[in-house]
């Protein structure tokens, strides 16, 4: 099972594959997300370093039980696309809860946020022939600021 995130500007066009094996619920999550594709509007992460932080919009995710930490990581590495979940009203009191499906695109990452460590979960990974275009890809992304990434299941 992979996926395809795509963004026009930037040239992002990377295909990741979801790693079942290693994190079963969050994989689905992601697979079940991904019945139609999904555009997300995404933005540089300040806090945790090299990371494309894409928080789902809440009404894509409505009535999504919680994820548990599986393959969980505090330091993710280039092409980890991580997937964090932070329960309703942990964070600055927001009553929804929120999924972020973090892009890791270079060395030094760390899953620190304003809340403090939060182990996020490594659900797929960039295919390693990918991983040069989704650096290049992150780092205009990072000059240009706020996109919108979309999400899709690969053919």
């Amino acid at each position: 099972m992979k996926i395809l995130i795509t963004e026009p500007q930037s040239a992002l066009s990377v295909r990741a594959a979801l790693l079942p094996e290693k994190a079963p619920a969050n994989a689905a999550f992601l697979w079940r997300w991904l019945e139609t594709a999904r555009e997300v509007p995404s933005i540089h992460a300040i806090w945790t370093g090299p990371e494309i932080s894409c928080p789902i919009p809440s009404a894509q995710v409505a009535g999504e039980p919680a994820l548990p930490a599986e393959n969980a990581t505090l330091h993710p590495q280039p092409g980890d696309v991580v997937l964090a979940h932070v329960p309703a009203r942990v964070w600055g009191g927001n009553p929804d809860p929120i999924f972020d499906v973090g892009l890791f695109y270079g060395p030094g990452a760390r899953m620190f946020f304003p809340i403090g460590w939060l182990a996020g979960s490594v659900a797929a990974q960039v295919l390693p022939e990918d991983r040069a275009a989704l650096a290049e890809a992150c780092g205009r992304i990072r000059r240009s600021g706020a996109c919108t990434i979309t999400f899709a299941r690969a053919p």
